[in-house]
C-alpha cells in the first residue's frame, strides 16, 4: 500500500529520536526525549514510552523499527525493551536491534562494512560479505567505552583534577571546564564535586564535557590534545580487533555525537591507515530501513538519499 508509513526509533545513552517516514522517504514527524539506555537510567522505559505514545495510534503505520541501547546484551534487559516496543504495537510489525548494529545497516545500506562507534559509550560493528555479524567493545562506562564521549569526559576530569592538585602539568583544559560549568575555580574541589553530585544523569553530564577537550584540542593545548590522541588510539583498537571478520580492505566508516570532532576523525584514520567512507545513513535511518525491510518495500537511491538529507536536518534541529 502506497500510504504506509514506518516509524524508526533510535534510542542512545543520552536521547532517543523517533521518526515517522512514508514510502517516499519523507519525514513526516518527529519526537526527542532523554536518554534510554537500561544501563544506567532506571528511568529508561518511562522515558521511552512517553516519547513513542504520540505515534501508537498513528493512521497507516505498518512497521517499527526500534534501534536501542543493550539489546541483545543483557537477557533480562532485552527482553524489558522488547516487551515496551511489543506492548505499545501490538499488532504492528515490528523489529528491536542493538542500535549500533542498526547504525551499521544504516551506515553501508545493509552492505558488508566495518562500523566504529562513539557517542556516550564505544563499539566496533562488522558485517561480512556472508552476511555474518560481529561486534568488539560495548561494556559499558564500568567495564569499558574506551574511546568514547564519556570517557573522554572522564579522562578529562582525571587530568585538571591533577593539574590543580600540581600532580600535573597546567591545562587550560581545567579553566575551559569551570568557565563552561560556571564553577569557582578558587574553591576547586567544593565546585567539581558539587557539580557531580548534582548531576541527575552523570554518564550523560560528562559525556557533554568532550566538546569542550575537542574545542581546546584545536585551540592547541596539548594536554587537550593528547586526549584526543589517546581516544583514537582506542577507537582505532575496536577496528584492529574487528576487521579479521571481514574480507581484506573492508570499508570502514564512523558514528556517534564524538566523531563530530574533525580532530578525533582524522586522529583514528591515521591509525587505521585508510580514509573512512561516508556514512550512507544517520543511525536512525538505519532503525527506519529495518521497518522497511520488514515490508519489503523496493528501495532504490532516491529513497536513501531523501532519508539521508531529511534525517540530519532532524538531527540538526535537534542539538540546537
Amino acid at each position: 500500500m502506497s500510504n504506509e508509513l514506518i516509524l524508526g526509533i533510535d534510542g542512545g545513552g543520552s536521547k532517543v529520536l523517533v521518526t515517522l517516514a512514508d514510502r517516499d522517504g519523507q519525514i513526516l514527524r518527529t519526537a526527542l526525549g532523554g536518554g534510554v539506555n537500561p544501563m544506567d537510567n532506571p528511568d529508561w522505559r518511562q522515558e521511552l514510552e512517553r516519547h513513542i505514545e504520540p505515534f501508537r495510534n498513528e493512521p497507516g503505520l505498518a512497521a517499527v523499527g526500534a534501534a536501542l541501547p543493550a539489546y541483545g546484551e543483557v537477557a533480562h534487559l532485552s527482553a524489558l525493551q522488547k516487551q515496551c516496543i511489543d506492548d505499545a504495537f501490538p499488532d504492528i510489525r515490528g523489529i528491536v536491534l542493538n542500535d549500533v548494529d542498526a547504525a551499521h545497516l544504516g551506515a553501508f545500506a545493509g552492505r558488508p562494512g566495518i562500523l566504529v562507534l562513539s557517542g556516550t559509550g564505544s563499539m566496533a560493528w562488522a558485517r561480512n560479505v556472508a552476511g555474518a555479524s560481529a561486534r568488539a567493545g560495548g561494556w559499558g562506562d564500568v567495564i569499558g567505552d574506551e574511546g568514547s564521549s564519556y570517557w573522554i569526559g572522564r579522562e578529562t576530569l582525571h587530568l585538571i583534577s591533577q593539574s590543580l592538585d600540581g600532580r600535573a602539568k597546567p591545562t587550560v583544559l581545567a579553566k575551559a571546564i569551570y568557565d563552561h560549568l560556571d564553577l569557582d575555580i578558587t574553591d576547586p574541589i567544593n565546585a567539581l564535586e558539587g557539580w557531580i553530585s548534582g548531576l541527575t544523569r552523570p554518564r550523560a553530564g560528562i559525556a557533554a564535557l568532550s566538546v569542550l577537550v575537542d574545542q581546546t584540542a584545536s585551540q592547541g593545548d596539548e594536554t587537550a590534545i593528547d586526549l584526543i590522541e589517546k581516544a583514537a588510539e582506542e577507537l582505532a583498537k575496536h577496528h584492529w580487533a574487528i576487521s579479521g571478520h571481514c574480507e581484506p580492505g573492508t570499508d570502514w566508516t564512523y558514528a556517534g555525537g564524538t566523531f563530530s570532532s574533525r580532530l578525533l576523525l582524522e586522529a583514528v584514520e591515521r591509525r587505521i591507515g585508510r580514509r573512512a567512507v561516508s556514512p550512507v545513513l544517520p543511525p536512525i535511518g538505519g532503525a527506519l530501513l529495518a521497518a522497511a525491510q520488514l515490508l519489503d518495500w523496493p528501495l532504490d537511491e532516491r529513497w536513501f538519499g531523501q532519508i539521508a538529507v531529511a534525517a540530519e536536518t532532524v538531527i540538526a534541529r535537534s542539538r540546537q
